[in-house]
């Protein structure tokens, strides 16, 4: 049996260089977690999608069986999970996040 939400994940995360499954959307996060990726990527000039999870209750628990991840927010480059706002925020600070972003040919600033 497939699960639809498993389904439009590997759609969106696909179709999306970068992917961010988030608690409300990049103009308005829901949460300081989803506020503090979003700032990180847009400090870094990241072009991504935000998908609110906050609208789909079955997306939101998706999202967490897809990757075996119990929070949110979670981040998506070119298909591969790197995961959730403290590793972010690490990868970022390290200087590692922008050498994954150039590994995987998206364009920072």
């Amino acid at each position: 049996m497939t699960n639809p939400a498993f389904d439009r994940i590997r759609q969106d995360i696909s179709e999306n260089d970068v992917v961010l499954y988030m608690k409300g959307t990049p103009m308005f996060p829901q949460c300081g977690f989803s506020a503090a990726v979003v700032q990180v990527l847009s400090d870094m000039g990241v072009k991504f999608k935000g998908i609110d999870i906050l609208v789909d209750p079955s997306l939101r628990e998706g999202v967490k069986q897809f990757t075996n991840w119990p929070t949110l927010p979670q981040l998506y480059v070119k298909g591969e999970f790197v995961g959730g706002c403290d590793i972010v925020r690490e990868m970022a600070a390290s200087g590692e996040l922008k050498q994954l972003m150039a590994d995987k040919g998206v364009a920072t600033t």
